[in-house]
């Protein structure tokens, strides 16, 4: 298990939240997978860039699971536009080389971990 991988997304969460788009793209592999609204993906950092100063989201992550590059992340989303609705949620990562090269929204842990069949074995004591 590495911590790098953690870390990145760790760093990832702090630029979103932080609204600091050049540091999210310095954390972003060129060719990033992104997901949408509409179940469809989004590719690249154009995409990216749209997404970070238009989303108006913060991530607040709980648990986190990780193995072999693949990084889930138990989180809390609170949207500007309702900011007293914080939703739980879960993030799935690939990291490779401390960049994030692809990013998976999935309504619930349980669906995140069976997605990219990680478990509670590959819960992050860190």
């Amino acid at each position: 298990m590495s911590t790098s991988e953690i870390a990145t997304v760790l760093a990832w969460h702090d630029a979103v939240n932080d609204n600091d788009v050049e540091t999210l793209l310095e954390l972003s592999s060129d060719d990033i997978v992104l997901p949408t609204d509409d179940d469809d993906e989004d590719q690249g950092l154009d995409e990216l860039r749209e997404w970070a100063t238009t989303a108006g989201v913060t991530l607040t992550p709980g648990r986190m699971f990780v193995h072999s590059g693949i990084v889930v992340v138990e989180e809390t989303a609170t949207w500007a536009s309702e900011p007293d609705k914080a939703e739980p949620e879960a993030l799935a990562f690939r990291v490779v080389d401390d960049q994030v090269v692809s990013v998976y929204r999935h309504p619930t842990l349980e669906h995140a971990l069976e997605a990219t069949r990680l478990s509670e074995d590959d819960l992050y004591e860190g």
